[in-house]
């Protein structure tokens, strides 16, 4: 697979193109975020349209203060919008994650695993030697797409009641 980047932050793989998000995404991640189907699973579950307002913010800072962050994902040729996938500092103090959530409809077409593993590429080039990402053990879907990335087991917590799995991936 080829990843190129268009712009120092916008990256083009064979189907997807990946855009750091604006508020021109807005409309899009307000459907996206409310969605219980793809935001159930991730971290503090779905979200109202005002907080996804302010994680655009916080999405478009990140970028400025550090160079990388999450991207809007978009079928090259149509511009339908499939999701968002992109690094993120978790919370928890973990490190740096892979995160990634696009529509039900789109599963199973290979998009999740190339959007991501080009948000890993990204990242590793821009000098992040430890990128993690984090899946409900449950959720077999999301540890497939790691996996299929070359990320591998390293540890397990639980948060909520749910049995965690986090992958690592080292330069």
């Amino acid at each position: 697979m080829t990843t190129r980047l268009l712009s120092p932050r916008s990256i083009t793989t064979e189907r997807l193109s990946m855009l750091p998000p604006g508020p021109e995404h807005m409309d899009d991640l307000i459907r996206l975020k409310a969605d219980e189907r793809v935001f159930g699973f991730m971290l503090h579950g779905v979200r109202t349209p005002a907080r996804t307002g302010e994680e655009l913010e916080d999405d478009m800072d990140f970028w400025q203060v550090r160079g990388y962050g999450t991207w809007s994902v978009f079928l090259r040729g149509t511009g339908q919008f499939l999701g968002l996938c992109g690094l993120m500092e978790r919370p928890d103090g973990r490190g740096v994650a892979l995160r990634y959530a696009l529509w039900p409809e789109m599963r199973g077409h290979g998009y999740a695993r190339e959007a991501a593993n080009a948000a890993l590429e990204f990242g590793h080039h821009a000098g992040l030697a430890r990128i993690i990402g984090v899946a409900r053990e449950s959720n077999t879907a999301s540890r497939a797409v790691m996996e299929s990335i070359g990320m591998r087991l390293c540890d397990h917590f639980i948060n909520r009641g749910h049995a965690m799995m986090v992958f690592e991936s080292r330069l």
